[in-house]
């Protein structure tokens, strides 16, 4: 169909400017063999060296356009409507982004027979007996968990090739805006107090980890839901306690609070994280540690 030397793989990567997309566009364009479009809502994108379109999975017609023009083998679902709490008052626009953009999405990478990777959230379950494997039964306790819970189930009926992730915790390098590590570095090295809650427990996910699982199911092609996650299943505090100590940060500026204290306006899952004995079998799946990911995060970024 194109007039290539070597025929390209053509990755498109929507959400392109957000945390993730970022990340996995500064995987994929150190590739010669692929070829990526990147697209989110705004104007331009922040990337170099990329072609980027402004475009907005919750219009059916522009998402539909952009994937049959551009003909992708694989489309990286990276767009979402992520904040928990507005969820709960803003449900129509996270209905909007999180459930019938997949819908879109999914449509048209059926009529061109495109992998279509998508994440998902341990938010989807309600907290009471994690850490959860792939098999464990969904309970969403707000309005994100739910529609990221009928996502992947649009995805299960779609009749399209699709790869589910579900992840939590996210942390890791990108411009868009600081991560939980560098909100924290940044916060006490400006001897600000910060309030971080004992009782969420996860396995922190580092974002490159992520990347180069998504990096596997694409050139095994592996289909079906797979939890990514960190090593270890720690506390939020006791995240933020290692960040400080690998930083030689100030300690006594971290208060100890529980979720209940916080009164946010979303139900949080307190007993959470995610098994990832599937993917480490399947994909080969090898998560950094904590520390091994914050000495990553230090060498790039230099602080």
């Amino acid at each position: 169909m194109y007039s290539h030397d070597i025929i390209k793989k053509r990755i498109l990567v929507t959400g392109a400017n957000g945390m993730l997309g970022q990340r996995v566009i500064h995987f994929f364009s150190a590739n010669e063999d692929i070829e990526l479009l990147g697209c989110s809502v705004e104007p331009n994108g922040c990337f170099n060296k990329i072609d980027y379109k402004s475009c907005d999975i919750s219009k059916r017609d522009e998402i539909k356009d952009i994937i049959l023009d551009f003909f992708p083998d694989v489309i990286i679902n990276a767009a979402a409507y992520t904040n928990v709490d507005l969820c709960e008052t803003e449900k129509e626009n996270a209905w909007k982004i999180n459930v019938k953009g997949v819908e879109y999405l999914a449509e048209a990478s059926r009529i061109i027979d495109a992998h279509l990777v998508h994440m998902s959230t341990d938010y989807i379950f309600d907290g009471l007996r994690g850490p959860y494997d792939e098999r464990a039964k969904p309970n969403p306790l707000g309005y994100y968990g739910r529609t990221k819970l009928a996502s992947e189930n649009v995805l299960k009926t779609s009749g399209t090739f699709f790869t589910i992730f579900r992840t939590n915790v996210l942390y890791g390098i990108a411009d868009s805006r600081p991560d939980f590590v560098r909100w924290v570095v940044q916060s006490l090295k400006s001897g600000k107090q910060i309030r971080i809650v004992t009782d969420q427990i996860n396995n922190p996910t580092y974002i490159d980890d992520l990347v180069q699982a998504i990096n596997q199911v694409i050139e095994y092609k592996k289909y079906g839901i797979y939890n990514i996650g960190g090593r270890e299943f720690i506390s939020r505090y006791e995240f933020t306690l290692r960040i400080a100590d690998y930083f030689k940060l100030d300690k006594s500026l971290i208060t100890a609070i529980t979720t209940e204290e916080l009164k946010q306006a979303a139900k949080r899952p307190l007993r959470c994280g995610l098994i990832t004995i599937k993917a480490e079998s399947e994909l080969g799946f090898k998560p950094h540690s904590i520390d091994e990911s914050l000495a990553l995060m230090k060498k790039e970024l230099s602080f």
